[in-house]
């Protein structure tokens, strides 16, 4: 019962990208596809409450954290090196896709601009990697 209930979960996200493609071979209009879109949003944040509300692996119990091993402060050691690379890792990207496109259209203007914009690429990769390190730190130090 499980599996059958997440897969129509997965099909209803699924399925208005299916719709928006066709419609996008077809040469409508794009405010249906962005009709179409917003709805593969909502189905997909109706997917998600729905993994709320219905409980598919069982049941999840805060009373049985001293017995398992794990206690409070490991497990929010876990998600501060989870947010901490994750976020980074986000904000790295960010950084990297601004930086990189300036960086081209310079290059494209003035070849002589090379070491300077890779410069500027790589301190917004550099970004990504402190957040990694960090995580990496937080989650040997458990």
């Amino acid at each position: 019962m499980n599996y059958l209930l997440a897969l129509v979960l997965v099909a209803a996200v699924v399925s208005p990208l299916f719709f928006a493609y066709r419609q996008k071979v077809a040469g409508k209009e794009s405010s249906r596809i962005k009709r179409t879109l917003i709805l593969n949003i909502s189905a997909f944040a109706l997917v998600l409450l729905a993994g709320l509300v219905i409980p598919m692996g069982g049941f999840v119990s805060a009373a049985g954290t001293a017995t398992d091993g794990i206690s409070v402060g490991k497990g929010l050691a876990c998600l501060a090196a989870a947010l901490g690379t994750g976020i980074s890792g986000i904000g790295g990207g960010i950084a990297v896709a601004s930086g990189s496109s300036a960086a081209i259209g310079a290059i494209t203007e003035d070849p002589k601009v090379f070491g300077k914009s890779l410069l500027f690429v790589g301190l917004g990769e550099g970004v990504a990697l402190y957040g990694f390190v960090i995580g990496l730190m937080i989650f040997t130090s458990l």
